[in-house]
């Protein structure tokens, strides 16, 4: 790839014409990966969560020092932003020296990084308390290091931890078959509380020979010995580095077999070629960030847009081999169809909201097989969707039916390549039959109470199962035509009602007898100020019942006096899934000027181009994805409706490229103008803050007039879409 021609002419940063830009190294992976010191027991404030190594979009090996225990090295599995420690799967460290103490769980290593770079597909740090230079890169499915040691060693030694990863292992076995080649497997731990005994399986290799290997295992080194078994095990190689300062080291996963992670290496990364491997995973990178070209902001803006846009593309993750195979929900190894890819890392309570939508815009192809790949786990574990999945297991995590959300925003946003009654038949599943569960986790606890009592004692767990309901409804109509379907879910879908409390004006949880709760229990992960606006459906209905828009709007007026709440706090949480959607309902209220001023803020003030730079957990991808939409001035409200709300963009040139070679092109926005006073499409006027994705994605040009001061008309001429039943 060529090298980027950057020009910057005055306080805004463009690119020289006919120059062939590299976006992989406009990403900075170093953002979100600190934390910003609020301490253990508030670490889901600690920032992103992201990791600064190198990874393939979408693809299964993410090869990076971890969020939660850097110190270890670089591990070969990481999700972007969940907020629990999770995998982190055979961590490689690099050494000054012979080995002379047994590294045990790898948590002692101080290694001092100093990142010289650290960009899509590419990863290049010094570790400065043995001045030892790591260089990092990926395939889809393997890694490649170039581990170069201080030009005064005589030797270096590097160590694998084949019996540690991210939380606490229980299986784990590593062999030394040959001076220089790896076999291993390990199982997964836990995540959140929940077990993922995912088996991963691992081949590794190493360039040259090494003087001396061995195994440790907690406190003892055995020189000479091939094998290591179970928990704080490695193995660990020390090589001659007197003359030749560089060791490469390339490595496979797969998770159906120790033949599977071999041919995948022998497929995906055949030579010691590092430059090769590097280039190819940042062309992979070229070819999905420049499915959007940006100019006109600040370098800081074009940074961090690209950054957010990677993150958005990190998952969900490609889980079958070379060969097709994969393994599936019922722990049976499974065949993708020739020419298709099979998916995993099902972020979906976080997901639903922005990343689907985003993903579904620009790679439909994928994302119907994503999912796809979601309805054959619900098949395959019980014939009743999962909410949260890691490698192959339901970890049921968080709450709600979030996955029948995904599905139906995939289809509403372009993604339709999948089998639709299957679809709608596992939906409604989970929806309809009490207990009904994928693996041993269900789909909807307390189903029945939802079902006859019309609420769930938890009024979070109610709305989401609410905006569900509507979800299905709607991918019924749309993709099926079944309106008799569509209606009794979109009655079901006004069950929000029954916690709403008349005296109070406030949505409450309540317990199966009726009585009110307390006026914060049973919000989940957010307080009940962030609760009420959850039924981005129907917020005429939101609005009507607290006395029309005036009551709603200075509701909202109040909810914005911070933009940086944590869970308990009752005003704005910018890093938290529940109020994504909340600035743009002033466009509801009819005060869409304040749309536009908040949005702005929120990029300005919550997000910066720094490593503690997010304002809470990326969530594989859910923050990265607000962030792109909010800077392209269009947003995804509405469950499994295509369509956005409008704000003012930041770029003066947007181009989105569209499947058969359509493009959007968003022009006259401005980081330093907040307020929209005119907009038109294709030339035509628009006084409208509600645009159908169906006209934005047949393509055309959506030209905006920016101001300084509000022009607080526009946009009221017609008000954008609630739903619900008609009597």
């Amino acid at each position: 790839m060529s090298l980027i021609l950057l020009l910057t002419l005055g306080t805004h940063f463009t690119f020289a014409q006919n120059k062939v830009i590299n976006y992989a190294n406009l990403v900075n992976t170093k953002i979100g990966s600190k934390g910003k010191g609020h301490g253990v027991h508030e670490q889901y404030l600690e920032a992103g969560y992201t990791f600064p190594g190198a990874m393939y979009p979408m693809g299964m090996v993410q090869f990076t020092p971890t969020f939660f225990a850097e110190n270890k090295g670089f591990v070969v599995n990481q999700l972007s932003g969940a907020g629990c420690d999770h995998m982190g799967n055979f961590p490689v460290m690099p050494l000054a020296g012979a080995l002379t103490k047994s590294p045990l769980d790898m948590k002692g290593f101080d290694p001092q990084y100093q990142i010289n770079k650290a960009s899509a597909g590419f990863f290049d740090v010094d570790l400065k308390k043995d001045n030892i230079n790591a260089a990092l890169s990926v395939t889809p499915r393997t890694g490649m290091a170039g581990f170069t040691f201080n030009a005064n060693e005589e030797k270096g030694t590097i160590v694998i931890g084949t019996g540690i990863n991210g939380t606490k292992i229980s299986l784990a076995n590593a062999k030394i078959l040959a001076d220089n080649t790896i076999e291993a497997y390990a199982d997964g731990g836990s995540f959140c509380g929940s077990a993922t005994p995912y088996k991963i399986y691992f081949v590794a290799k190493f360039d040259v020979k090494p003087m001396v290997s061995g195994v440790w295992k907690e406190q003892e080194i055995q020189a000479g010995k091939k094998e290591a078994d179970g928990e704080n095990s490695g193995l660990y190689f020390t090589f001659d580095v007197s003359k030749s300062k560089t060791v490469k080291y390339k490595f496979a996963v797969s998770y159906v077999s120790l033949a599977n992670a071999k041919q995948n290496l022998a497929a995906e990364n055949t030579t010691w070629d590092f430059n090769l491997i590097k280039n190819k995973a940042q062309a992979a990178w070229n070819s999905y960030l420049g499915k959007i070209k940006v100019s006109g902001g600040t370098k800081d803006q074009t940074v961090q847009f690209y950054t957010h846009l990677y993150h958005a593309l990190a998952h969900p993750n490609i889980s079958n081999d070379v060969n097709g195979a994969y393994m599936g929900a019922d722990n049976q190894v499974h065949q993708v169809i020739a020419g298709k890819n099979n998916y995993t890392s099902f972020s979906n309570w976080d997901t639903y909201r922005t990343q689907i939508q985003l993903i579904s815009i620009l790679a439909p192809k994928e994302t119907s097989q994503i999912i796809q790949s979601t309805i054959d786990f619900a098949a395959q574990s019980g014939g009743s969707l999962p909410r949260w999945v890691m490698a192959n297991t339901e970890t049921g995590i968080m709450q709600g039916d979030p996955t029948s959300i995904v599905i139906a925003n995939a289809y509403a946003f372009g993604a339709k390549d999948f089998d639709h009654k299957l679809a709608l038949k596992v939906m409604r599943k989970g929806a309809e039959v009490p207990e009904a569960k994928s693996q041993q986790i269900e789909t909807r606890p307390y189903l029945a109470q939802y079902l006859s009592k019309g609420y769930v004692n938890d009024a979070s767990m109610n709305l989401e199962y609410t905006s569900a309901d509507f979800a299905i409804g709607q991918f019924a109509l749309q993709a099926l035509n079944q309106k008799d379907v569509y209606q009794t879910y979109l009655k079901r879908s006004t069950q929000w009602k029954n916690q709403f409390d008349a005296e109070t004006k406030w949505i409450r949880s309540k317990e199966s007898d009726g009585k009110w709760r307390g006026q914060n229990d049973g919000m989940r992960e957010a307080n009940y100020k962030s609760y009420y606006w959850m039924v981005p459906y129907n917020i005429k209905g939101l609005a009507d019942a607290i006395g029309g828009n005036k009551a709603a709007e200075a509701r909202l007026d109040d909810f914005f006096r911070k933009l940086n709440a944590n869970y308990s706090q009752d005003w704005f949480a910018a890093g938290n899934e529940p109020d994504f959607q909340v600035p743009w309902i002033y466009n509801w209220v009819g005060a869409p000027y304040k749309t536009q001023n908040l949005v702005k803020r929120i990029i300005k003030e919550q997000y910066t181009n720094t490593a503690s730079g997010l304002p809470g957990n990326d969530d594989l991808g859910a923050m990265g994805a607000f962030y792109v939409f909010a800077n392209m001035g269009i947003f995804p409200v509405i469950p499994g409706i295509g369509g956005v709300s409008l704000n003012s963009p930041s770029f003066s040139k947007i181009t989105i490229s569209l499947p058969n070679k359509k493009l959007l092109e968003i022009t006259g926005g401005a980081n330093n103008l907040a307020y929209i006073d005119k907009l038109t499409f294709n030339s035509k006027v628009i006084n409208s803050t509600w645009l159908p994705w169906t006209k934005l994605a047949q393509g055309g040009k959506l030209n905006y007039t920016l101001s300084s001061k509000p022009n607080k008309n526009w946009g009221l001429s017609t008000v954008p879409p609630s739903f619900q039943p008609k009597n």
